[in-house]
């Protein structure tokens, strides 16, 4: 089992000593436990841990999240093993398990299998929220945000909030660098691993809850908006760099009119010169805004070929589907809204996962 251990912990109960024996005890050599700003009188617990052969403890020594938990882990790692360094006992990755146990050691063991069967893949420990043991409101929640991020990012990841994760040694420079510091942090992994068109791969394990998930240090208000703007922010984002290109559509195309309006030009010719020249620049506005600021892609000049044959299939679509809806009684005007929006929808997706996709290092 030649993995680190990773073992984000705030509060945890002597429960947790145990658990690292039994971890050694199943192969796992070395262990890595973050005290993330625990109380003093678990000290005794680290303490104890400590001492034990192949496991090390950090200290922070106030609460910094589990986000920076688990990114100081992985600089530990690249601190300790670098990659130059072929000896046959540097580790392969990194599992990363929850302190209160709800990971069992079982479970622990598959997620090693598929890393060994996978190793350049993120291996997801996935729950069955269908059970009726799981508390609703981590079902519910789960659910939400397995929906969330399918519509606003892609991939299909059933279990968005696992803590069980296997992650390959050619993943762990990159997610080190990734931003959020407290639960959020975990879902900005899984979005750049879907952006980047990193293998994921989901292995069921079991599914528990002690006391109800009464230990969970997930504030469900504080935690989930944070989470919830990880995977909404880049389609905000989109949204007013629509707005803004209508905005400067508009202006441009009422400015000309004006100007145009001044010659002894027809009113039909100075429409569509001015529809065609607004349309234009307008585009070429929201091209470069989606690019730099929605999606900061660092992809070359290929984006713009792709973005305006997007823009000519988006406008075929949308007027092929509203003379076919036409053809029946239902209001063009109506049927003009609805395909639009599911238009604008699956053109943000389009451009999110294809045209300004997240570059890796080997595309920068």
């Amino acid at each position: 089992m030649n993995y680190l251990i990773v073992i984000p912990a705030l509060n945890p109960k002597s429960d947790l000593i145990k658990y690292v024996d039994t971890l050694l005890e199943h192969g796992y050599p070395r262990i890595l436990v973050v005290d993330d700003g625990s109380r003093d009188d678990c000290r005794y617990i680290f303490d104890e841990i400590s001492e034990k052969s192949g496991c090390k403890v950090i200290r922070h020594p106030v609460n910094l999240g589990k986000g920076k938990a688990l990114k100081d882990a992985m600089s530990y790692f690249l601190d300790e093993y670098p990659a130059h360094n072929h000896q046959m006992d540097r580790p392969y990755g990194i599992i990363t398990v929850d302190s209160d146990g709800q990971h069992i050691v079982e479970d622990v063991n598959k997620v090693a299998a598929a890393m060994s069967q996978n190793p350049d893949s993120l291996i997801l420990g996935a729950r069955d929220f269908d059970l009726e043991t799981v508390p609703w409101k981590s079902s519910f929640g789960n659910k939400c945000t397995v929906v969330a991020l399918k519509l606003f990012i892609g991939g299909n990841i059933s279990d968005t909030q696992t803590g069980l994760r296997g992650i390959p040694d050619k993943l762990i420079e990159r997610f080190s660098t990734l931003s959020g510091d407290r639960f959020e942090y975990e879902t900005v992994m899984l979005i750049d691993a879907i952006r980047t068109g990193a293998s994921i791969i989901e292995v069921p394990i079991r599914t528990v809850y002690i006391n109800e998930n009464s230990e969970t240090h997930f504030h469900p208000i504080k935690d989930s908006f944070k989470i919830y703007r990880v995977i909404l922010g880049t389609f905000f984002k989109y949204i007013l760099s629509s707005l803004s290109s209508f905005l400067v559509d508009y202006g441009i195309f009422c400015g000309l009119i004006a100007a145009l309006g001044r010659t002894e030009m027809t009113q039909t010719r100075s429409v569509w010169i001015s529809t065609v020249v607004a349309r234009i620049i307008s585009s070429l506005f929201n091209y470069t805004v989606n690019k730099k600021l929605v999606f900061k892609s660092r992809r070359g000049p290929v984006t713009l070929f792709q973005y305006y044959a997007l823009c000519v299939i988006q406008m075929g679509a949308s007027a092929g589907l509203v003379s076919l809806i036409g053809l029946s009684a239902f209001p063009v005007q109506l049927a003009k809204i609805i395909v639009d929006t599911l238009l604008f929808i699956i053109s943000y997706r389009l451009q999110n996962r294809f045209i300004f996709k997240e570059s890796t290092k080997n595309e920068e």
